[in-house]
C-alpha cells in the first residue's frame, strides 16, 4: 500500500499543474518559431496515410544513405521541380514485422541549400558514408563530402565545385553533362572507383564515359579520363525509342518531338555479367532497355536487337508521360534492387500532366541481389501514395462544414489531368475523428463539383484554385471564397452558405458571384495573372472581415500584398462591392529587394501574445513572419529564420524548396482544440506540411529548472517512437497516470529517442534529469 502511494505521489509530482496546459515542446532559448509535428492523421478509402503531412512529391530522384547509423539503407529523395530535399527512414513495422519507410525531416537539415537540377548521393572515399553529386551552374558536377558532425549526423561539406579531365598536350576541361541531363554515377569498369555515363552537353545524342583515374585503392574525384565519346556505339535520333545502333540505319531527318536531355542507368539486366543501360528521355513516356553485347562495360556495344522500348514488358511498359528517370534501390526491405521512375521535368507549365501517382514502382521478384532481375508494377504511387498529394500547387482552408463541431478541409490546387482535361478542383476532407484527436477522411476530389462543372465550356481554363472558410454576411455560419483563373483573367468567387449557425453547409455553385473590388480611383482590380490569394481577418478592428489579398497583378505594384477594407454594415446586402481598396501595397513587402511573387498570407496568434500576426509565403519559398503586424508601421519588419534546426539547435530560413514561380499556401489552425494554432502549408508538390509552434509566449510562465533544461518533445501525440531534446544531457524516465515507470533511459544525453511501441495509447509523463539532479516534466500523448 506504501509503495502504490508513493508512486501516486511521485506522479502528483511530476504532472505539477501539466494537466492544466497543453503539451508543447520548448527550446532552448525563449524564441518562437516552428518545428514539422502533426496531430492529425488522413485516411483516403480504406487507408490511413502513413506520412501525410509529407508535402507531396512530383519529380523526385532518389539515393540510397545510412542516416542514423543503424546499418539500413535510408532513402533521399530530391525533387527538381521544387529544389527541395525529402529525407526518409528505413524503420521497423509495428509488432516486428517488417520494415517501412517514415519521413525523417530532421535531416534535411544536412543537405545545402542551394541545389538544384539534379544530386544523387555516393560514396566516392569509401569511408561508408553517401557523398553528395550535384548539377553546378552551366552543367558542371560539384561534389559535397559526408562529414558527420560532432553529435554523429550527415553533414556536406564541399569537396570538388568542378570535376575536369584532361583533354590533350596538357589542357583541362570541365566534366561537363549539360543542364537538363542526369547521369549514371557508379563504378563502371570494375575497379572500385566511381565513374560517370552520360550523354553529351552538346546535343545529347551519343553517350561519353568518363573513368576515374583517381589515385588509391577507392580513388577519389580529383582526376577523370574520357575513355569514350560513343559508348555502346550509339546515337540517339530526334524520336522518342528511336536510335542509331550498330546494325541498324542512320537516323533519317524527322520533326523533334522532344527536347534534348537523358535520364540513364546502368544494370545487368540479362545475367551475362555486363551492364546494360536504362534510358529516359525528354518528353517520352517510355523506358528504353538496350542490352550490351560488346565485350565489357566499357568496350560496349548495343544492336538493334538488344533495344527495347516496352520494358520491362510488353504487357505493363514504363509509361511515365514526361522525361522517366529510373532508380535502383531496395524499395520494399527484401535485399533484392527495385527499379523506381519518377519524371525528371523542371517544372509542368507547358506539359500540364498530372503530378499524382507518377512515381511507379517495379518490384524485383528475383530471389537474390546478383540474379536477373525481373520487374512487375506494384504501385502507381511510391511514397506519394502514403501522402496526400493533390498534384500540383495546393491551398487548405478550415472550417466546420457539417455542423459537428469539429474542424473538416478543404484543399484547392494548381490543377490537375482528369479525363485528358487539365483543371483545378477542391479536395473536402471531413473530420471523423474526435476534439482532441482529428482524422481527416476523404469524402470527394471534386467539392461541390466544380471542375465537373468547368469541364463543360471546353476551351476554358479552371486552374489556380485557392480557398477560404469565413463567415462574410455575420449570420454566423461559413461561407466559401476561391480564387480561380479562367485563361484570361482570375475572379475571387465566392457562395454563401444558406445553411444556418451550427447546421451543415449548404452550398450551390449555381449561386457563386464574385467580389468587384473597386480600388482606389474607383477602377475594378482585376488580375489578369493567376495566383491571387485571399486570407480574411478584421485588420481594422472594426467587427468586420477585411480582405488580404496576395496578388501577382502589375498595377498598382506589382508582387504585392493588398488590403481591401470591409465597408461595413452597408455593404451586408452587397457583398459584390463590399470590399474596397484600402492599401494597394500594404506593408511594401519585399524578399531581398525584389517584389515577392505568387504571395500567400495568413493571419493568427502564432506566437502567443495575443496579438494576430501575418504570415506569408512567395514563390521563391520564403516564409516570412510580421508579428503584431497591425502596430507596425507603413513598412512591415519580417522575421525569416523561423524553422527549428534540430542538428543546431537553431532556427534558421524554412525549407520547402526553392524557385521563382513555385505555388506555396498557408492556413492556421488548432485541430486539436488545445489553444495553439498549428501551421499548415500547401506545396508546389500538391502536399501539405504540418508544423508545430515553439516557445509560444503563453509557456513563458515555466520553472527555472524547465527553463534551463529547456525538454522538448516530438511529435506530440506521438505514435510508434517520440524523440526528446533538452539543452544538456539528462536521463530519461517515462511514466503511466498510475506513476508505474513504463519505460526509461539512464544514458545523460541531450537527445533521446523513444520506443513506444509496446505502450497502449494514453497519456504519459516524460522525465528530464540532469546529472545535477534537476528535473522537469512533460506531458506526452501516445495514440
Amino acid at each position: 500500500m506504501l509503495h502504490i502511494l508513493s508512486r501516486v505521489g511521485l506522479l502528483l509530482a511530476l504532472l505539477g499543474g501539466l494537466l492544466a496546459g497543453p503539451a508543447q515542446g520548448q527550446t532552448s532559448g525563449s524564441q518562437f518559431g516552428f518545428q514539422y509535428g502533426s496531430v492529425a492523421k488522413i485516411v483516403q478509402g480504406t487507408d490511413t496515410l502513413g506520412m501525410p503531412w509529407a508535402g507531396g512529391l512530383n519529380a523526385p530522384q532518389f539515393s540510397s544513405i545510412d542516416f542514423n547509423g543503424d546499418g539500413q539503407p535510408d532513402l533521399y529523395a530530391f525533387d527538381r521541380q521544387t529544389s527541395r530535399s525529402y529525407t526518409f527512414l528505413s524503420v521497423a513495422a509495428a509488432g516486428g514485422t517488417g520494415r517501412h519507410w517514415q519521413y525523417a525531416p530532421e535531416y534535411e537539415w544536412a543537405f545545402p541549400t542551394d541545389l538544384s537540377g539534379w544530386a544523387l548521393l555516393r560514396d566516392y572515399d569509401c569511408d561508408g558514408r553517401a557523398d553528395l553529386f550535384t548539377f553546378a551552374s552551366g552543367g558542371d558536377i560539384r561534389v559535397f563530402r559526408n562529414v558527420p558532425d560532432a553529435a554523429g549526423h550527415p553533414s556536406f561539406v564541399l569537396a570538388n565545385n568542378q570535376l575536369t579531365f584532361p583533354i590533350y598536350n596538357g589542357y583541362i576541361s570541365n566534366l561537363n553533362i549539360g543542364a537538363y541531363n542526369l547521369p549514371c554515377i557508379q563504378d563502371v569498369n570494375g575497379d572500385g572507383r566511381l565513374d560517370i555515363l552520360t550523354y553529351d552537353f552538346v546535343g545529347s545524342t551519343v553517350i561519353e564515359l568518363y573513368l576515374n583515374a583517381s589515385t588509391g585503392s577507392c580513388g577519389g574525384i580529383t582526376s577523370f579520363t574520357q575513355a569514350t565519346n560513343y559508348w555502346g556505339q550509339v546515337v540517339a535520333c530526334a524520336d522518342c525509342a528511336s536510335y542509331q545502333l550498330q546494325g541498324a540505319a542512320a537516323c533519317s531527318p524527322q520533326r523533334i518531338q522532344h527536347s534534348t536531355g537523358h535520364n540513364v542507368l546502368l544494370l545487368d539486366l540479362n545475367g551475362d555479367g555486363k551492364l546494360d543501360l536504362l534510358d529516359g528521355r525528354d518528353n517520352c513516356p517510355q523506358l528504353t532497355r538496350l542490352l550490351n553485347s560488346g565485350t565489357s562495360n566499357t568496350d560496349a556495344v548495343i544492336a538493334a536487337a538488344g533495344a527495347s522500348s516496352a520494358f520491362p514488358s510488353a504487357a505493363a511498359p514504363v509509361n511515365v508521360p514526361v522525361f522517366p528517370a529510373p532508380y535502383s534501390f531496395d524499395a520494399n526491405f527484401d535485399g533484392v534492387p527495385d527499379l523506381v521512375v519518377s519524371p525528371n521535368m523542371a517544372d509542368n507549365s507547358l506539359d500540364r500532366v498530372s503530378m499524382r501517382h507518377s512515381v511507379p514502382l517495379y518490384l524485383n521478384t528475383a530471389t537474390s541481389a546478383g540474379a536477373v532481375p525481373s520487374f512487375s508494377l506494384s504501385s502507381d504511387g511510391f511514397l506519394q501514395n502514403d501522402m496526400l498529394d493533390a498534384s500540383e500547387g495546393s491551398m487548405p482552408a478550415f472550417g466546420d462544414l457539417d455542423g459537428d463541431g469539429l474542424t473538416d478541409m478543404l484543399v484547392g490546387n494548381q490543377g490537375d489531368l482528369v479525363n485528358g482535361y487539365y483543371r483545378a478542383s477542391l479536395y473536402y476532407y471531413r473530420n471523423v475523428g474526435t476534439a482532441h484527436r482529428p482524422v481527416f477522411q476523404l469524402v470527394t476530389e471534386d467539392y461541390l463539383g466544380l471542375a465537373a462543372t468547368a469541364a463543360l465550356t471546353p476551351g476554358v481554363k479552371f486552374e489556380s484554385l485557392r480557398p477560404a472558410l469565413v463567415d462574410l454576411n455575420r449570420d454566423g455560419a461559413l461561407d466559401l471564397v476561391y480564387s480561380a483563373y479562367n485563361g484570361t483573367t482570375l475572379n475571387l468567387n465566392y457562395i454563401l452558405n444558406t445553411a444556418s449557425s451550427g447546421q451543415a453547409a449548404s452550398f450551390s455553385a449555381a449561386r457563386a458571384s464574385y467580389f468587384q473590388l473597386p480600388g482606389l480611383t474607383g477602377n475594378l482590380v482585376v488580375s489578369s495573372l493567376e495566383g491571387d490569394t485571399p486570407c480574411f481577418f478584421d485588420v481594422d478592428n472594426d467587427g468586420y472581415v477585411d480582405l488580404l489579398l496576395g496578388t501577382n497583378a502589375l498595377q498598382p505594384s506589382g508582387g504585392s500584398l493588398r488590403y481591401f477594407r470591409n465597408q461595413g454594415a452597408g455593404s451586408l446586402g452587397n457583398l459584390a462591392n463590399a470590399f474596397v481598396l484600402a492599401d494597394g501595397d500594404y506593408g511594401q513587402l519585399l524578399n531581398n529587394g525584389s517584389r515577392p511573387a505568387f504571395l500567400a498570407p495568413a493571419v493568427a496568434d502564432f506566437d502567443g501574445d495575443g496579438q494576430p500576426d501575418l504570415l506569408t509565403l512567395d514563390g521563391k519559398g520564403t516564409v516570412s513572419l510580421y508579428s503584431n503586424f497591425r502596430s507596425q508601421g507603413p513598412k512591415f519588419i519580417a522575421r525569416n529564420e523561423l524553422f527549428y534546426n534540430s542538428f543546431s539547435g537553431l532556427y534558421e530560413p524554412a525549407r520547402l524548396g526553392q524557385g521563382y514561380v513555385l505555388r506555396f499556401a498557408a492556413a492556421a489552425a488548432d485541430l486539436n482544440q488545445d489553444g495553439t494554432p498549428e501551421l499548415y502549408v500547401g506545396t508546389q508538390t500538391g502536399g501539405i506540411i504540418s508544423f508545430m509552434p515553439r516557445n509560444r509566449t503563453v509557456l513563458a510562465t515555466r520553472t527555472a529548472a524547465a527553463v534551463s533544461l529547456a525538454l522538448s518533445i516530438y511529435p506530440n501525440p506521438a505514435g510508434q517512437a517520440a524523440t526528446t531534446e533538452t539543452a544538456q544531457p539528462t536521463r530519461l524516465r517515462l511514466f503511466d497516470l498510475a506513476g508505474r515507470q513504463v519505460l526509461s533511459d539512464m544514458t545523460l544525453t541531450r537527445t533521446h529517442h523513444l520506443d513506444l511501441r509496446a505502450l497502449a495509447p494514453g497519456l504519459y509523463v516524460v522525465q528530464a534529469t540532469a546529472a545535477d539532479g534537476t528535473a522537469t516534466s512533460q506531458r506526452l500523448a501516445v495514440e
